[in-house]
C-alpha cells in the first residue's frame, strides 16, 4: 500500500510495545504511540489503540508503566533470547489461561466497558469529536454516545476480519470476506 502512495497509520498497543522503527523505515508506515485527533472531511476523529485508556486497575497501570519504561526495556533486551522469548511466551500463555475459554471478555455494558467510560469522560471536555475509534478489546462495538458522537471498537483481524469504513459522512463496521470484499 505504501508503495502505491497510500498512507498507512499504525497505532501501537499492548502487543506492540517493542515495535521499533522498522515499519516506518522499511515500509513507510506512520507509527502512532499516542492517540491522534484529526479532521477528515469535516468530521473530528479520535483514533487510538485503546490500551491503558480508562482502566482503573492499579496493578495494570504499574505493569504498563514497567513495560513502557525505556530503562527496563534496555535491561530486558540484554537477556539472551533463549530466556526472554520463553518468559514472554509463558507470560502470554498464563494471561490467556486466566480468561474464560481463553477468549476476550464479551462487551461488559455501557457503564462497565473501560473504553466507553474513558470516551464519555473525554467527550465532556472535547464535545466536537464525532467518532472515537479503538482496537485493543477485540470486540465489535458501535455505540451512539450523543446525537453527534459515536464510539467504535473495531473487533479484530483474526476472528472477525472487521474494519471501519468512512464514506465522508457515515462511519460503519464491515467484515472482510475473502473473495467477496472489494478493497
Amino acid at each position: 500500500l505504501t508503495d502505491m502512495g497510500v498512507e498507512v497509520h499504525f497505532f501501537t498497543g499492548n502487543h506492540d510495545i517493542w515495535c521499533g522503527d522498522y515499519l516506518s523505515k522499511e515500509c513507510g508506515v506512520i507509527i502512532h504511540r499516542e492517540a491522534l485527533t484529526t479532521e477528515i472531511y469535516g468530521k473530528e476523529f479520535y483514533l487510538a489503540h485503546g490500551d491503558g485508556l480508562g482502566d482503573p486497575d492499579k496493578k495494570f497501570k504499574l505493569l504498563r508503566w514497567m513495560f513502557h519504561s525505556t530503562t527496563l526495556q534496555t535491561l530486558f533486551s540484554a537477556i539472551h533470547p533463549r530466556w526472554s522469548v520463553e518468559l514472554g511466551l509463558t507470560w502470554a500463555k498464563h494471561s490467556r489461561e486466566k480468561r474464560v475459554d481463553g477468549k476476550e471478555p464479551d462487551y461488559m455494558g455501557e457503564n462497565k466497558e473501560h473504553l466507553v467510560l474513558y470516551t464519555k469522560e473525554y467527550l465532556k471536555s472535547h464535545p466536537n469529536i464525532n467518532f472515537f475509534i479503538y482496537g485493543h478489546r477485540h470486540i465489535e462495538l458501535d455505540l451512539m454516545l450523543s446525537a453527534t458522537s459515536r464510539v467504535l471498537i473495531l473487533g479484530d483481524w483474526i476472528n472477525y476480519f472487521s474494519y471501519a469504513v468512512f464514506d465522508g459522512e457515515n462511519l460503519f463496521l464491515e467484515e472482510y470476506i475473502e473473495g467477496e470484499t472489494q478493497v
